[in-house]
């Protein structure tokens, strides 16, 4: 079958969300018993490492470096911050606001959680450079479909 034939096929195995998406389980799967170690689910270990990297920030900035909307990373707070984890208050500057960091705690996981991405690269057998090249890709086609997302409204 030719890449042209490929576009119009309505075959599972050929749709390439299709394949997204079963690698996204895949992978997430993957790092389930890593993340299990540290007491975490996939999405509150992606919003502990928003905060590590960039500090305190509004839960604004935070739903959007996850590409989450507002009611869907509220609960994950609510639960790191009944774990412990992460405090939440008003921004003093403005009310409205409300700013988001590791507790202690939070800081203290942070050293166990460093050997989460290389063990996960040593349990898919992927070297880094095919990791990187990879992540390449999936950045290139995230902006792409972006955009063909934002010409369809």
């Amino acid at each position: 079958m030719t890449n042209e034939e490929d576009a119009g096929s309505l075959l599972l195995d050929d749709q390439l969300c299709f394949a997204l998406y079963a690698a996204q389980r895949a992978v997430t799967a993957a790092y389930r018993p890593l993340l299990d170690e540290l007491g975490l689910t996939y999405p509150q270990y992606l919003v502990l490492l928003v905060l590590w990297e960039r500090g305190e920030t509004s839960v604004k900035e935070l739903a959007g470096a996850l590409r989450l909307d507002y009611g869907t990373v509220s609960p994950l707070l609510k639960r790191l911050e009944a774990a412990g984890l992460v405090r939440r208050e008003r921004a003093a500057a403005d009310e409205r606001s409300v700013l988001v960091a590791c507790t202690g705690r939070g800081e203290d996981l942070r050293e166990r959680a460093a050997r989460v991405p290389g063990a996960l690269l040593e349990a898919t057998a992927l070297d880094g450079t095919e990791a990187a090249r990879l992540r390449e890709e999936l950045w290139r086609l995230a902006q792409r479909a972006e955009a063909a997302a934002e010409r369809a409204r």
